[in-house]
């Protein structure tokens, strides 16, 4: 007999296993587990725990995954890996060691010297994920003394390399604000006499599309912002490009190459596991940032170096950018998202939600007179309601996933819509369907005044875990 389950059906299913409470069936469990599980239950009591689901096939609409370019689901990143693989010969598979004893091996240096080309860098640097290389580099530049000064919506990855970095001042300053920037930089440059001699360096964080709010850095006035206070160079700019790999940029190269700043960016990482379709990170940088990288990253340098697997398939990757092969989907993401924000414009419910509160879309704004547009679209919510419209967008048949609280502020929930070079108007005219149904039906309930009343698909949800109990 046929499986008539829908894949919604399946992943909330699975989802709501997973928020049961465990510590109360863990008395006599080892303590240590016991701990665990009472800290994971705070979340579960809200829903709020961090779960893997399941993967989906082609049947669902996809507006979640990374595959922005579609080099995965088209399967020409593996085609291309596995011919790849067949030209090496004989290859040994595995690395077989860190980069100082047996992994700094000949294919990985003439693939990080082909990368580097390719992004107008002198040197590149390939390491297993893109967010150990972020973690990685910033732990090994920073000296003591020195500073990191970040944008407040920064990635986890440097935060992390923030912590483990030998830096002594750790300041953010307002989301893609340069005046706060300044206002930051020059705190620095009066209060300490080593930042105004450049005996001590400062590192400036940003990023060139901000994973969650999807806005594009205002680079060209970091840049200058850096470069007015601090003339002998010892403040530098990080720059993750993670978003930016393959959407932005002549043939994808990125946001700094689409601005023409290679040469006033002294550290750039890019993400191979996303738009090229294979996994791990690049650095580009200096030949005295990567002997910096080897001599001072734990994270890098205590770890086996990548597999000839990896950068057979990270080689493929980047051939793909090079040849403009790619030059097509890249330009499709950006029609598409005209395409939505076109759509959403004109949809009189979507406009009532907004004029009550309900739904907002801060890169609607002036998005006409945006030459170049971000594949992330985050549509607000109120607290909870983000995971009512997930309920509802994944029971239509499509994925878009909810983010709230701690992975954004407080207060600013929300449904992650990312776009892609496979979704077809007809894939967009649905989500934007979708919101708009949902949008009607909470717009009816705050009419009605029965402020308990949960919208259909959420009842739908949590009657399947009534049946489950």
């Amino acid at each position: 007999m046929a499986n008539t389950t829908t894949y919604a059906e399946r992943m909330l299913k699975i989802w709501l296993n997973e928020h049961e409470l465990k510590s109360p069936a863990m008395k006599n469990a080892p303590a240590f587990d016991r701990n665990l599980e009472e800290s994971l239950d705070r979340a579960r009591k809200d829903f709020g725990l961090m779960t893997a689901k399941p993967r989906w096939d082609e049947s669902v609409i996809d507006f979640t995954t990374s595959d922005f370019l579609s080099l995965s689901r088209s399967g020409k990143i593996r085609e291309a890996t596995k011919a790849e693989l067949e030209r090496q010969g004989e290859f040994l598979l595995s690395a077989s060691g860190s980069r100082p004893q047996f992994g700094n091996y000949d294919y990985l240096l003439q693939v990080e010297k082909e990368i580097a080309e390719f992004h107008n860098a002198e040197t590149a640097w390939v390491a297993h994920s893109g967010f150990f290389a972020c973690a990685g580099v910033i732990e090994a530049v920073l000296l003591p003394g020195d500073a990191i000064v970040y944008d407040e919506l920064m990635h986890s990855s440097t935060h992390i390399g923030m912590k483990i970095s030998r830096a002594a001042h750790r300041l953010p300053f307002r989301h893609s604000d340069p005046h706060s920037l300044r206002e930051i930089l020059s705190g620095l440059k009066e209060k300490y006499t080593a930042f105004r001699n450049g005996t001590q360096s400062i590192l400036v964080c940003v990023e060139s599309i901000y994973s969650m709010d999807g806005d594009i850095c205002p680079l060209q006035e970091v840049v200058d912002v850096v470069k007015e206070l601090f003339p002998l160079g010892n403040a530098q700019i990080f720059m993750d490009e993670a978003h930016s790999s393959g959407v932005l940029g002549p043939k994808g190269s990125g946001l700094v190459q689409m601005l023409g700043l290679e040469k006033e960016i002294a550290i750039r990482v890019h993400m191979c596991s996303k738009a090229l379709g294979s996994t791990g990170g690049v650095i580009l940088c200096s030949p005295t940032i990567r002997r910096a990288i080897l001599h001072d990253s734990r994270c890098l340098t205590y770890s086996g170096a990548p597999s000839t697997l990896m950068v057979a398939s990270i080689r493929c990757g980047y051939n793909f950018l090079a040849s403009g092969e790619t030059k097509e989907a890249q330009d499709r993401i950006q029609t598409n998202v005209k395409y939505f924000f076109e759509k959403l414009t004109i949809d009189d419910v979507w406009q009532d939600a907004v004029d009550i509160g309900l739904l907002s879309c801060p890169l609607l704004e002036d998005w006409e007179q945006r030459q170049i547009h971000s594949h992330i679209v985050p549509i607000r919510t109120r607290p909870r309601h983000e995971q009512y419209l997930f309920f509802h967008m994944s029971m239509a048949g499509m994925n878009a996933y909810n983010v709230s609280y701690p992975t954004v502020a407080k207060g600013l929930s929300r449904i992650r819509m990312v776009f892609h070079a496979h979704n077809t108007e007809v894939e967009i005219d649905l989500a934007v369907a979708s919101i708009s149904s949902w949008a009607a039906e909470m717009l009816e309930i705050t009419k009605s005044g029965e402020i308990d009343r949960l919208p259909k698909a959420a009842v739908q949800v949590y009657a399947m875990q009534a049946q489950q109990a």
